[in-house]
């Protein structure tokens, strides 16, 4: 059996609230180890982060992770959310450093996603399992391949139990990302970030943003669909089933969808997995 957890955004409506519990209702199915909640930059969906891992864990019998971010918190913040996480039953924490939002003139009391999870160590001991973030195609911000390996050999170093990393499409870039860090020293677990394919519009937005590379033989595919939706389903499902497909064969220990609150392109991946 795989072992499978989802990633899911806190709603803030209504209608996305709706739309959650029904995505939550259709993947509880897989059984999946765990599921987590996103944060929105600059801290504006703490809130809403908080609600919704309760509302997880209550409504759908999920153990919810929160992802926790350092930018533009100081310690105090931060020791107060970690007292409210574990108020309300998470195991689990996402360090991440997070992105300074634009405008924003305060990084935080902690800068790296490393101290923050010492502190969260400091603080809590050993109660969380700590995830952390990792980049198989390097870190977008990173000066260099070879410096942001060190620096996730840090946030190894001070605490993490496991990796999730970004998603991507190339499975060599993750067996050498994992082969480089194995070298290393580092012997924790490495979850392979998976992106089904739905919208491929928004899914190159997201790349550019976030420095995930679409090879262009994907790419040219999609054009040649252009707007037959149907077609662009079953191509990105049948890719993304491959991919997985590959990444298990070689030895990864888990898969790591990010669902964007939709449950049916996560679905039809792991519908050709198990069929």
């Amino acid at each position: 059996m795989i072992s499978l957890s989802f990633e899911f955004y806190p709603p803030k409506t209504d209608d996305q609230r709706a739309q959650l519990d029904r995505t939550a209702e259709k993947l509880k199915v897989h059984a999946p180890e765990y599921v987590s909640c996103t944060f929105g930059a600059g801290g504006s969906t703490l809130s809403y982060t908080s609600e919704t891992v309760r509302h997880l864990g209550q409504k759908h019998g999920f153990a919810a992770a929160p992802h926790l971010s350092c930018v533009g918190g100081s310690r105090e913040e931060i020791r107060e959310l970690l007292k409210l996480y574990r108020a309300i039953g998470c195991r689990r924490i996402v360090a991440l450093r997070g992105d300074l939002p634009s405008g924003m003139g305060h990084p935080g009391d902690l800068r790296y996603a490393s101290e923050l999870i010492e502190f969260i160590r400091a603080e809590h001991g050993d109660h969380f399992r700590i995830e952390v973030g990792a980049y198989p195609e390097t870190h977008p911000q990173a000066d260099d391949a070879l410096r942001d390996l060190r620096y996730f050999k840090a946030k190894v170093d001070a605490g993490a139990d496991a990796a999730i990393t970004q998603y991507f499409y190339n499975a060599d870039a993750y067996f050498h990302f994992v082969d480089e860090v194995r070298g290393l020293g580092v012997d924790i677990p490495i979850i392979p970030g998976i992106m089904p394919i739905s919208n491929f519009t928004q899914l190159r937005r997201f790349s550019e943003a976030c420095g995930a590379e679409i090879p262009r033989w994907i790419s040219k595919r999609m054009q040649a669909y252009g707007d037959d939706a149907q077609s662009v389903r079953e191509f990105g499902a049948d890719v993304v089933a491959g991919l997985c497909r590959r990444l298990l064969e070689g030895g990864a220990p888990a898969l790591h969808f990010y669902t964007l609150n939709l449950a049916r392109p996560t679905q039809n991946v792991l519908s050709r997995l198990t069929s």
